[in-house]
């Protein structure tokens, strides 16, 4: 599957993936809510816990701008279910396993880790508005302040 190249302004490409409440989420479910699409690289790593806390954390200010908080990692839901257990996260993981959605989304980049180059998931957040438009786009996402910069770019 070809990724386009996403812009802001641009209809969010729709999909549907299982999440870890079991159930089908497929991303036109949610339209008249703002989505905060968050692709991130591993369950249970420090970078990605300190993420999800933050979004937690975060949860009802992004709930008071009517959005949810939709995260994807390549984990299985079986991992996923180990994550949201362990920080208790009150948002839908959603697994992609055979990394439609991360090509969809043109999230999966070249890493190079002590030398040895692999394919992961570079941490990214679309914001999509209620009718689906994609309105901002963070790629390279440092974790450190972020949640901040999301709170003040949703109206």
């Amino acid at each position: 599957m070809e990724s386009l190249t996403l812009e802001e302004g641009m209809k969010a490409p729709d999909f549907t993936l299982v999440g870890s409440d079991k159930k089908e989420h497929k991303l036109s479910d949610y339209l008249n809510k703002k989505v905060i699409l968050y692709f991130y690289p591993k369950d249970n790593t420090p970078g990605c816990s300190q993420e999800a806390q933050d979004f937690k954390n975060g949860l009802d200010d992004f709930e008071m701008k009517n959005a949810v908080i939709l995260g994807i990692s390549r984990d299985s839901l079986a991992s996923h279910d180990k994550f949201i257990a362990k920080y208790e996260l009150p948002f839908i993981l959603l697994s992609d396993e055979k990394e439609e959605v991360c090509n969809l989304y043109g999230v999966l980049k070249e890493k190079n880790m002590f030398g040895k180059k692999s394919i992961g998931i570079e941490r990214s957040t679309f914001v999509i508005d209620e009718n689906g438009i994609i309105s901002k786009i963070y790629r390279k996402v440092k974790v450190t302040g972020h949640i901040e910069q999301l709170k003040c770019s949703i109206q």
